[in-house]
Formats: C-alpha cells, structure tokens, sequence
C-alpha cells in the first residue's frame, strides 16, 4: 500500500529530527571531550607548576641551610681570631697532642692518622750520640702512657713518625701556600716539662731558611721553649700550619716552624717505604 503524501512528510521529520540530534550530540560530546581535555591538561600543568615551585623551595632551603652553616663558620672563625676563644680550638686540638719522653729528652708530638700515628723531631728521640734512644713512650691528653712504636725518620727535616696503639681524633695539616703573614697561631707543647701548655702568636714570616738551607720554615713570636719541639703550630681554623722546630737562642720570640706541606710529603715518604701506605691524603 503506497504511502500518502502526509505520512511521507511526517517520515521524513522525523528522520531529520534523528538526524540532526545525532549531530548536535555528536558536537555537544566533541565540546565535552575538548573542555576535559583541556582540563586535565590545565591540571597537569598546574600540578608541574606546584611540583616546581617545591623543587625551587626545597633549593632555597638548602640554600639557606648552607649559608646558615657559613655564616656560622665564619662566625666561629671570627671569634676564634679575636684571640679570646681560641679556648675552643685548643680544647679540641690539645686531645690530639702527646708527651714524647725517652730516658734522654722530653718533647711533643702529634696525631697526624685516627690509628695512632704520630709526628715529631727526630731529635727530640736521639741519645747523645745521635742514635735512636729506646724505649720511646708517649703520654696522652688523658695520661694514658703508650709504648711508641719508631716507624721512620728524615735526618734532613727533623722529622720522625711514630705509632701508639688506639684510636684517636687526628689534627688536620692546612695547605701551608695559603699562611697569611700577621695570621694568628697558638703552639702546644711541653716547655721545659709542662705538659701540654698553649702560647699564642702570628706568623711573622714564612720560608724562612732553616739550618738544613731550605726555605721551608715559618717564623712565629708564639713562645717556644725547650720541649715544644715536635709539637704543633695551628691557626685559627684549628689545623696544623707546621711543626715547631728550633727557635734562636738569644733573641725573643724568634720560633721556627716546619711547614705543613713539608710534613705530609716526608710523613707520606717514610709510611710508603716502611708500611707501603700513604697516611695523609
């Protein structure tokens, strides 16, 4: 049966009804897609910007924490070369400084490696004819006396290394190229017996000629007597600048000290011929 013209029309309507609500759907489900789309990237960025500024934030953090630590460093430095808290170095550097005593002469040393390792004179270990005098003890801070062990000398730098059993807190050497003249000193020694005193000064001069003919000592108004050999001079970041050696006898606060980079090559030299190591990096 042919359809008539009225029913053609309302088929007709309503398949163009159907059509255009399957494009209006279709646009109103693309808008939709792009607006979630370009929400979620919205939110990624904004998650990217925060993750940012954290990891910015946690920079200046760090960054503020470094400068904090300087700042308090060069505080301690400070307050150091005011010369009235040197109290605080010492009270750190004397635990590493020892009584060297053989039935000939007394003297100072000190721990250059944690394992017990320590320097002095050579001369402060010699007998009258120039040999090496036994036994060698060592009395520590805490009056703990110790067998010293010889390990090696240099007769050119008055240098001698040793070794007592134990753990220590060692001294630091300083890179000698960087002593500044005037720069403030203290020594530790045992002048004329008295175990562990301290002297302050400054570096007067540096490479100074020694009677080896090396231009290799520095030159401090730091009191130095008999007994301070071998003991150490340290600034005012508490490290060792050099080994107090002789001073000259006459004059006032004339000392001399061997300077640190001395100390690590010939310590260095002795411990890689005798104990095929190198104890001071």
């Amino acid at each position: 049966m042919a359809l008539k013209t009225h029913h053609k029309i309302l088929i007709g309507s309503f398949s163009s009804i159907i059509i255009i609500f399957m494009v209006v759907s279709g646009i109103l489900t693309y808008t939709l897609f792009i607006k979630q789309n370009a929400n979620y990237n919205s939110l990624k960025q904004q998650v990217t910007d925060v993750e940012s500024k954290i990891g910015e934030l946690t920079e200046n953090l760090i960054e503020t924490k470094a400068s904090l630590e300087q700042n308090q460093e060069q505080l301690s430095l400070l307050k150091a070369s005011a010369g009235e808290d040197f109290s605080g170095i010492v009270g750190d550097a004397i635990e590493s400084v020892v009584t060297i005593k053989t039935s000939y002469s007394q003297g100072t040393g000190f721990i250059i490696n944690d394992e017990g390792y320590v320097v002095t004179n050579a001369h402060v270990l010699a007998d009258p004819a120039g040999k090496l005098a036994q036994p060698i003890e060592s009395l520590t801070y805490n009056q703990g006396t110790k067998q010293a062990e010889y390990i090696g000398h240099s007769n050119e730098l008055d240098l001698a290394l040793l070794k007592i059993s134990g753990t220590y807190n060692s001294l630091k050497l300083a890179n000698s190229d960087e002593i500044q003249i005037g720069e403030k000193v203290i020594a530790i020694g045992n002048p004329l017996g008295l175990q562990f005193s301290v002297s302050e000064g400054i570096v007067s001069a540096i490479d100074r000629k020694g009677t080896n003919g090396l231009e290799a000592y520095i030159q401090t108004d730091a009191a130095l007597n008999p007994g301070n050999s071998g003991g150490p001079l340290i600034n005012k970041q508490g490290e060792v600048i050099g080994i107090n050696n002789f001073k000259v006898s006459g004059g006032e606060n004339l000392g001399f000290a061997l300077e640190s980079n001395y100390i690590k090559e010939i310590v260095n030299q002795i411990s890689q011929q005798t104990l095929n190591q190198t104890l001071i990096e």
